[in-house]
């Protein structure tokens, strides 16, 4: 096998060529190997906090470790050509990436995007511990008529994005509702600004709750287009302070009426498997399990 290499940054024909590697295998797989935090560090774009790239390059495989300054902890993913595995790529590719997240001081989690065979393999093999599910939910937009009416109470408002005016109490509430999130936690104002500069951005899409009485943000929710068929409920996110008055589904509906109306065929969502709450309230909205992620790590979250 050809030895590893280990970089800061990618040349620009390494980054076209993790980017076709990327697309060979979502072609074979069905599943993306790479998120979007992933994608922006191969083009060496961060995500608006401060953060260390390492990228593990073999012939017919790649890996980004995306190591988080200050928290510790670090974001493997790793991806290898469909027509050149179980050739022990995978297990070098990873294990390298180990090695790196522990220089960095970081203890890493390495996701594995459609829970394949072939990864989980990898990881009984490297002795690594399935720590978290992340889930995909999806549903037919339709044209609306199976959706709740949506109903918003008196004493709120609910409008979309009107500029930057409104990028702090979306930061607030953002960071007050996912405190405990390893990836959507601690933003800071640069992961607002590479969201609402990004090509994909759509003001009308983004929905945001607030009391009339103090004008303060309730919650919001982020929506995106991932193509012009499929629509994602991106972020919904809800102040602890305003739980208890049913933000989170009226948010979801209000995204689910917007796909309606950009044409979307199909919604998607990511939750974590163990969060009942959301589960229930989104299964009451027609959605229904499509595809796994997994997190391997080297120890459990509770050690």
């Amino acid at each position: 096998m050809n030895e590893v290499r280990v970089a800061g940054e990618l040349t620009g024909d390494e980054a076209r060529r993790v980017h076709a590697l990327v697309a060979s295998a979502e072609a074979a797989d069905g599943v993306a190997p790479l998120s979007e935090q992933g994608l922006l560090a191969v083009d060496g774009r961060g995500d608006g906090a401060e953060s260390v790239v390492r990228h593990v390059l073999l012939p017919h495989g790649y890996a980004v470790v995306v190591a988080a300054q200050g928290d510790g902890a670090a974001m493997i993913e790793a991806v290898v050509d469909p027509g050149h595995r179980r050739r022990g790529h995978g297990r070098a590719l990873v294990r390298e990436a180990l090695a790196q997240a522990r220089l960095l001081g970081a203890d890493a989690s390495v996701w594995a995007h459609g829970d394949l065979p072939g990864a989980a393999a990898i990881a009984e093999d490297l002795g690594l511990l399935r720590n978290r599910e992340l889930l995909q939910l999806r549903r037919a937009a339709g044209d609306g008529s199976d959706l709740p009416e949506e109903v918003v109470d008196g004493s709120m408002e609910l409008r979309t994005y009107t500029g930057p005016g409104d990028d702090a109490e979306i930061l607030r509430v953002n960071n007050a509702a996912f405190g405990w999130h390893p990836e959507q936690g601690g933003w800071s104002q640069g992961q607002i600004a590479e969201r609402t500069g990004a090509d994909w951005f759509d003001p009308r899409g983004l929905f945001l709750a607030y009391d009339r009485e103090s004008g303060r943000l309730l919650g919001f929710h982020w929506t995106k287009m991932q193509s012009p068929e499929l629509g994602e409920v991106y972020i919904v996110g809800v102040d602890p302070a305003a739980q208890g008055r049913g933000l989170g589904r009226l948010l979801t509906l209000a995204g689910l009426y917007y796909f309606v109306r950009v044409g979307a065929s199909e919604v998607m969502l990511y939750v974590e498997g163990d969060n009942t709450a959301a589960l229930n309230t989104y299964e009451k909205l027609g959605f229904t399990r499509y595809a796994v992620d997994v997190a391997y790590g080297t120890r459990t979250p509770a050690e």
